[in-house]
C-alpha cells in the first residue's frame, strides 16, 4: 500500500480545530461513514472528516476475491495471529494511515486534536496504530473489532500507547467479529497498562470505555451512535 491513500474529506462547518479520520470496513468506502460524519455535524462542528478508501484487494477468506480492504485475512477464526506477510501487509497500512495523520499536523492540526477510528477492519488499524506510533491523539474508537497482531505487538509497541483514549463499542450478536473478540482484546490492552474508564463516565484521559450492545450484530446502532457522540465531543472539546 504504497501509493496515498483516497479519500473523502468532509469539511468543518465553524473553524476547523480539529479532525476525525474514521476507516471503514471490508468492502466499504469511505462514503460508507458519510451518513454518520453528517449526523454527527451539530455536535462537532469544529471538526473535519477524513473518511480514506481502501484499495482493492484479493482476500483469502472470501476465496481471493479483489474488494476494498486494509489487509487480507485467512481466517475469521483466527484473527489475533496473522501470518508473517499478513502482519508486514497491516503494518504498511498503518504507515499509509499514519501519513494522512502527519498531513493533518503539517496543515497545522495538532496530534491531540486528531481523532483515529474505525469500523471492524478499519478499526483493528486504528488500534494498531495506536500501539504501535508514537502518536499523542485526542483518541482512537474502534468498533466491532480487534487488536490484531496481539500475539507480536509487543515488539512494536510504544511506550505512550497506554495513555490514548479509546472508545471501544462491539455487538453482542457480531456474526463476523464476535463479541469475544472484543472482550478478549479489552481485557489484551488492559494487560498493556490502558485504564478502564469507570462505569457511568463518557470519557477519561487516559481510558478505556468498552461499550456491549445487545442485539447488535456486526453493524452500528443508534445507541452506540449517541456514545460515540458523547466520547467526542469531550474529546475534542
Amino acid at each position: 500500500m504504497a501509493a496515498p491513500l483516497k479519500h473523502l474529506k468532509v469539511n468543518a462547518t465553524g473553524r476547523h480545530t480539529a479532525t476525525v479520520i474514521f476507516l471503514h470496513g471490508l468492502g466499504d468506502s469511505g462514503h460508507g461513514w458519510l451518513p454518520v460524519a453528517k449526523m454527527l455535524y451539530p455536535s462537532l462542528p469544529h471538526v473535519k472528516w477524513v473518511l480514506p478508501h481502501a484499495p482493492a484487494i484479493p482476500i483469502t477468506v472470501n476465496n481471493g476475491y479483489r474488494m476494498p480492504g486494509w489487509f487480507d485475512i485467512a481466517s475469521f477464526e483466527a484473527l489475533t495471529a496473522p501470518s508473517a506477510a499478513q502482519a508486514a501487509e497491516l503494518l504498511a497500512t498503518v504507515d499509509a494511515v499514519d501519513a494522512l495523520v502527519q498531513a493533518e499536523v503539517d496543515a497545522g492540526v495538532p496530534e491531540h486534536r486528531i481523532v483515529l477510528g474505525g469500523f471492524s477492519q478499519g478499526g483493528a488499524v486504528s488500534i494498531l496504530s495506536a500501539l504501535v506510533k508514537k502518536r499523542r491523539y485526542a483518541g482512537v474508537v474502534a468498533l466491532s473489532t480487534w487488536v490484531p497482531m496481539s500475539e507480536k505487538v509487543h515488539e512494536h509497541l510504544v511506550d505512550t500507547a497506554k495513555d490514548t483514549p479509546v472508545f471501544w463499542g462491539h455487538g453482542k450478536d457480531d456474526d463476523v467479529v464476535q463479541y469475544q473478540y472484543g472482550v478478549r482484546s479489552i481485557e489484551f490492552l488492559k494487560k498493556l497498562g490502558f485504564p478502564a474508564v469507570p462505569a457511568g463516565e463518557a470519557f477519561r484521559r487516559p481510558g478505556l470505555r468498552f461499550e456491549s450492545y445487545d442485539a447488535l450484530a456486526h453493524s452500528s446502532s443508534p445507541r452506540e451512535l449517541e456514545d460515540l457522540r458523547a466520547w467526542l465531543v469531550e474529546a475534542l472539546k
